[in-house]
């Protein structure tokens, strides 16, 4: 059990971790390239580690010597593994790379922590197995352990995704280039493109019209290039928060990504009424990236948090949550569902640990409602295993009377070891 009771103002200047989602495709896609790449602030965390490793276990050379990464591809076709490929904690790492094991000719079989294990896969399998492959898991498929006997070439597929989401493309997209088949995936409403942007980096035909992506003739991946990965927005909507609900505060976040697939978070600040600005806007390795400046907003508006922006933000709802008990008026989140078999069931997690904590919330099956302006009484709460549950709450004792009681923190590790340093450096 730790016990949270921070006080007094942020101030100063932070570089978060680096992005999450683009330090897992760096490893992924250097991998099967043809060239060398180097991979500069790579994130260092237990889920961006699984991946190297299990890349590693595929019998792609990488070297690390601490300051940067440098994978050596092997091309498109790797190594039969001799053990089970353990992607921790990660949905993204066991979603992806089954993509890329799904066009092997070989045997491989992909599990993780028991946190991953309750979170479904048959919405990887089931255009995976259209595709050519055999898939195999826990109810059908449905959960890992994940048993993939690969087929080359695969088939290829004209998908309808049912949801938004850029691991079930992204997977798709991989399996995609060991065929010659046409391959294109279409979304209800679009999502993060970290996978598109970085193909074409790596001189993949990608093709974007509207909520459809596709591939071209060229799938070959061949490219000698440098990857500098940027601060994850989602790792700084945490401090981005705090300084909105903490008197007094006035922080800069450095070389945040600003893709428009992420940004929802800064949509949703600016509905209600955080003071903030954005400078120095450039480009960096093909993603927008910029200075974040956020100062205490003392008048939050609640809002509706609905419909295409989930996708955006579903990642920063749990702080989210934290932001609305400070504002007036009934913050409303729905068409959410997808926050139900994230890491833990981030719905239950966040209205279970708010009432905890003496906030007036109501739970519904895609989302909840959050009556503002409420004091934070303290008390007990769960991180569920979360990792972003753990840091939203790490982040509510900031304000609370007394102090937040949080049962395990460890879970923290696997996007942002040094969150706690982190926030205490920033504190005055």
């Amino acid at each position: 059990m730790y016990e949270a009771k921070f006080k007094g103002s942020l101030k100063g200047t932070l570089r978060v971790p680096s992005d999450k989602s683009i330090s897992h495709r760096s490893i992924m896609l250097g991998s099967i390239n043809e060239g060398e790449v180097v991979v500069k602030n790579f994130l260092r965390s237990k889920d961006c580690l699984n991946t190297l490793k299990a890349f590693k276990e595929l019998g792609v050379d990488i070297e690390d010597d601490g300051s940067f990464i440098k994978i050596h591809g092997r091309g498109k076709f790797l190594k039969e593994p001799f053990d089970v490929l353990d992607m921790g904690n990660s949905g993204t790492s066991i979603r992806l790379v089954s993509g890329i094991l799904a066009g092997q000719p070989f045997y491989s079989v992909l599990t993780g922590d028991k946190y991953l294990r309750k979170r479904p896969m048959d919405r990887i399998a089931v255009p995976l197995r259209v595709m050519g492959a055999t898939i195999l898991g826990r109810d059908n498929g449905k959960y890992p352990p994940l048993t993939i006997v690969g087929k080359n070439p695969l088939n290829g597929i004209d998908y309808k995704s049912p949801k938004a989401s850029a691991q079930v493309k992204s997977c798709i997209l991989l399996a995609g280039l060991f065929t010659d088949e046409k391959v294109k995936v279409t979304e209800p409403v679009k999502s993060r493109d970290h996978t598109e942007r970085m193909l074409k980096v790596f001189g993949v035909d990608v093709e974007v019209d509207g909520l459809s992506v596709s591939l071209g003739k060229n799938r070959v991946l061949k490219a000698d290039i440098e990857i500098d990965v940027p601060a994850d927005i989602s790792s700084a909507a945490f401090f981005m928060v705090a300084a909105a609900i903490v008197p007094g505060s006035e922080i800069v976040l450095k070389d945040v990504i600003l893709n428009p697939t992420r940004t929802g978070i800064l949509d949703v600040m600016e509905k209600m009424g955080v003071n903030f600005e954005i400078i120095d806007r450039r480009v960096v390795s093909g993603e927008e990236v910029g200075d974040i400046k956020v100062f205490y907003s003392s008048e939050l508006k609640a809002t509706l948090i609905s419909g295409d922006i989930i996708p955006r933000l579903i990642d920063e709802i749990p702080i989210i949550s934290i932001l609305a008990t400070q504002a007036e008026g009934e913050t409303v989140i729905k068409n959410a569902a997808e926050l139900r078999v994230k890491e833990s069931d981030r719905i239950k997690s966040i209205v279970f640990n708010l009432k905890n904590l003496g906030i007036n919330v109501e739970e519904f099956d895609d989302g909840f409602v959050i009556r503002g302006k409420s004091r934070i009484a303290g008390g007990k709460v769960s991180s569920f295993g979360d990792h972003r549950i753990a840091m939203s709450f790490l982040i509510a004792s900031l304000i609370s009377e007394d102090s937040i009681y949080i049962d395990d923190i460890y879970c923290i590790a696997t996007s942002y070891p040094n969150f706690l340093s982190d926030l205490k450096l920033l504190l005055r």
